[in-house]
């Protein structure tokens, strides 16, 4: 039985039992391998856009024996995927500028598909503005620690959703209102060394340290709306 990294397995604990899956940049086939030996998973479709690693996850899923209900497939993100295929679509391990294009670029099997469950590296914000612009709704989030990293998973189904205020988007609503404690930890980090830096540029009045402090204290101004939501104390001003 493969046995997953923390956060691969927060992944794939979001995906519904007994559905039939997608695994984009599936790498080695780790995932999609756990899902269907753990009976998580109807089946599964593991696919890659580099022939190395999914060569690698063919070899891998043939020594577990499981070439009949896991089939690899050579796509640049939803490319090859069929309609009815799959009811579940997982995107983990990309950068979210990544994440959002693949979004983009398959919205024409997204219709067809159940649920979403994405893991993006970077730049979070993005993955959640493209699931709303393509009618997507945020239903789970959960934020987790692994080796001094902070990783969010997020789980969306179809359906119009938006967020009023910008740290929803930059932070999480749903991560938020559940008072998530390891976001509440990470607020208050990115807060304080943002506070810092601009204690160093006090005294900075160049064009560009000027731009730096604007940038930093409208971080900061969302960070206590973030904080100030979760903690319940009423409603921030910033957009």
């Amino acid at each position: 039985m493969i046995t997953l990294s923390k956060r691969m397995e927060t992944v794939a604990l979001m995906v519904t039992k007994g559905n039939k899956i997608a695994d984009i940049g599936t790498d080695h086939g780790y995932v999609p391998i756990s899902l269907v030996e753990r009976g998580i998973a109807k089946s599964a479709i593991a696919m890659d856009v580099r022939k190395g690693p999914l060569s690698k996850a063919t070899q891998n899923i043939k020594e577990r024996n499981l070439g009949e209900k896991i089939e690899t497939r050579l796509s640049n993100g939803l490319e090859k995927l069929r309609e009815g295929e799959v009811d579940t679509v997982i995107i983990a391990g990309m950068g979210g500028d990544l994440v959002a294009k693949i979004l983009q670029e398959g919205a024409f099997i997204l219709p067809s598909i159940e649920e979403l469950v994405v893991q993006p590296q970077s730049e979070i914000y993005k993955v959640r503005q493209k699931l709303h612009d393509l009618n997507w709704k945020i239903v789970e989030e959960k934020m987790l620690l692994e080796e001094g990293k902070y990783y969010t998973v997020i789980k969306a189904i179809g359906g119009k959703e938006q967020y009023e205020k910008e740290w929803e988007y930059l932070y999480g609503k749903q991560l938020l209102e559940g008072q998530d404690p390891i976001l509440e930890q990470w607020l208050l980090k990115e807060k304080k060394t943002s506070e810092e830096l601009l204690e160093r540029l006090a005294h900075v009045d160049s064009p560009a340290g000027l731009e730096r402090k604007k940038e930093l204290l409208h971080k900061v101004e969302n960070l206590k709306g973030g904080l100030a939501y979760y903690e319940g104390k009423g409603t921030d001003t910033t957009t």
